[in-house]
C-alpha cells in the first residue's frame, strides 16, 4: 500500500513539474492584428512572419493574421495599447508615423508610443510619390508652379500619404490637395484608376514589389516625382531626393529640422508591436524569434518569392528610435501642430 500511495505520489509530481516547465506558448496562438486592410504592404509581411515565426518560439505556437483597418493603423494601435491583454500573445504591425498624432495631440490617440513593446521591422520605408502619368506634373517644380494642385489619397494623418504632401508644401511651396478616409491601399489603387486622385505617397519597398504598381510601371500609367531617402534608391536614380530639392530651392535650416524629425520614422519601417506590460521574459523570448526568423532560409525563400528584400531592425534598437521620436523640442512640435492638422 506504502509503496503504491509512493508511485501515485511521484507520478503526480512528475505531471506537476512537467506542467511547471512546460513554455508558456505551447498549445498557444498568437494573434498579429494588422491595421491594414488584407493585401497591404503591412499585411504581406505580417503574414509572412506569421507563417514562419512560430516555430522559432519555445512551444512552437499557432501565429494567425487579424486585420483591423482603419484611420491609418490608429484604431489597431489603440487595440494593441488598451484592450489587448500583455501577456504575449497579441502583437500589431502598425504604421510607423503614428507619433506624429500623438506629438500634436490628436484626440484619437490613446497610447504613449515610447511605451508600446517593440519587437523588430523587417524593412526601412524610406517613400516616394508618385504621379499619373497624363497630368502635367513632370515634376516637383511643375506642381509648385500648377494654378491647381493635384489630388493625392491619404488613410489618415499619421501616414506617408499624409504628411510627404505636407512636408512638400512646407518645405519647397509644392501644394497638394489632400483627399483623406480610405481604409487602406486597395482602396486608394481603385481612386487612382478610376480618377478621383492623380498622386500618392508610398513606401518604396512597396511600389516595387507588389500590384498594381509593377502593372502600373510597365504600361507608363505612373511617373515618380521625389523620393525620402538620403541617397537615391539604385531602383529610381534618376528621381531626386526631397533633400536634393530642398537643396535646389534653399530650404531654411529651422524647416529641414522639421522634415529630418518627421521622416525618421521612417527608420522604424513596418514595425511589430506587443501591448505594454508584456514581460522582459516574453518580450525577450519574441524578439529572439523575430531575430531568427529574419535569418530563416524558408521566410527568406518566401519573401523571395515575393518580390521583397529583407532589411530588419530589431526590436532593441526600435526601441530606442520609439522613445527619441517622441522627444522633440517644443520648437519642432509646434510646427508640426501647424504642419499635420487636417
Amino acid at each position: 500500500m506504502n509503496k503504491t500511495l509512493c508511485l501515485l505520489s511521484f507520478l503526480l509530481f512528475s505531471a506537476g513539474s512537467a506542467q511547471a516547465q512546460a513554455p508558456f506558448f505551447q498549445g498557444k496562438t498568437i494573434t498579429i492584428v494588422v491595421g491594414y486592410l488584407a493585401g497591404d504592404g503591412y499585411d504581406i509581411w505580417t503574414r509572412l512572419l506569421a507563417a514562419h515565426m512560430g516555430k522559432h518560439i519555445p512551444g512552437s505556437p499557432n501565429m494567425i493574421a487579424q486585420n483591423m483597418p482603419g484611420a491609418g493603423s490608429m484604431i489597431a494601435a489603440n487595440y494593441i495599447y488598451n484592450v489587448a491583454k500583455p501577456e504575449g500573445l497579441t502583437m500589431g504591425s502598425i504604421g510607423p508615423s503614428l507619433y506624429l498624432d500623438q506629438l500634436i495631440g490628436k484626440k484619437e490617440v490613446q497610447f504613449d508610443w515610447a511605451k508600446f513593446g517593440w519587437v523588430g521591422s523587417a524593412e526601412n520605408t524610406p517613400w516616394l510619390l508618385f504621379m499619373k502619368t497624363d497630368t502635367p506634373f513632370k515634376t516637383i517644380d511643375d506642381v509648385r508652379k500648377a494654378k491647381q494642385p493635384p489630388k493625392c489619397s491619404a488613410t489618415g494623418s499619421g501616414t506617408s500619404g499624409h504628411f510627404v504632401p505636407k512636408l512638400l508644401d512646407e518645405a519647397l511651396a509644392a501644394k497638394f490637395s489632400l483627399v483623406m478616409g480610405y481604409k487602406g491601399g486597395a482602396e486608394q489603387d481603385l481612386a487612382f484608376e478610376r480618377g478621383e486622385v492623380v498622386c500618392r505617397s508610398i513606401s518604396i519597398p512597396t511600389f516595387f514589389a507588389r500590384e498594381p504598381f509593377l502593372t502600373w510601371r510597365k504600361s507608363n500609367l505612373v511617373r515618380i516625382l521625389m523620393q525620402t531617402g538620403r541617397k537615391r534608391d539604385p531602383k529610381m536614380p534618376d528621381v531626386p531626393t526631397i533633400h536634393e530639392l530642398m537643396n535646389e530651392y534653399k530650404t531654411p535650416a529651422p524647416t529641414r529640422a522639421l522634415v529630418a524629425a518627421i521622416l525618421a520614422s521612417g527608420d522604424l519601417g513596418r514595425p511589430f508591436i506587443v501591448p505594454p506590460g508584456v514581460s522582459a521574459e516574453r518580450l525577450k523570448i519574441l524578439r529572439d524569434a523575430f531575430r531568427k526568423t529574419m535569418a530563416d532560409p524558408a521566410f527568406l525563400a518566401d519573401v523571395k518569392a515575393r518580390k521583397l528584400e529583407v532589411d530588419p531592425d530589431f526590436g532593441e534598437d526600435l526601441e530606442t528610435i520609439a522613445r527619441e521620436a517622441v522627444s522633440q523640442p517644443r520648437d519642432i512640435v509646434e510646427r508640426m501642430k501647424k504642419l499635420l492638422s487636417e
